[in-house]
């Protein structure tokens, strides 16, 4: 509020800096596979568990359509031309 009042921020836009956390999970998850983690350490607390999951998702509609695609090749008969039947 007080940044916002000497002008340094939009009025009703505030700063919400991200967690220790967030910060820490974030940078596993775009390392690391989460079986790599599990694998890794013995014991990982829910809460920790739980960003590196969510980070470990894509984050725009680009990249889960590109990771939501099957690439099913000559395995579907329809995949192929003139391979599927009517």
């Amino acid at each position: 509020a007080a940044a916002a009042a000497l002008g340094l921020l939009p009025l009703g836009k505030t700063q919400n800096p991200k967690s220790l956390l967030d910060i820490a999970a974030r940078k596993v998850a775009e390392k690391w596979p989460f079986q790599r983690v599990e694998e890794r350490f013995e014991r990982i607390p829910e809460p920790v568990q739980r960003r590196i999951i969510y980070w470990s998702f894509p984050r725009s509609e680009r990249e889960i359509c590109m990771y939501s695609s099957f690439n099913i090749g000559a395995e579907d008969p329809a995949a192929t031309p003139g391979g599927g039947t009517a």
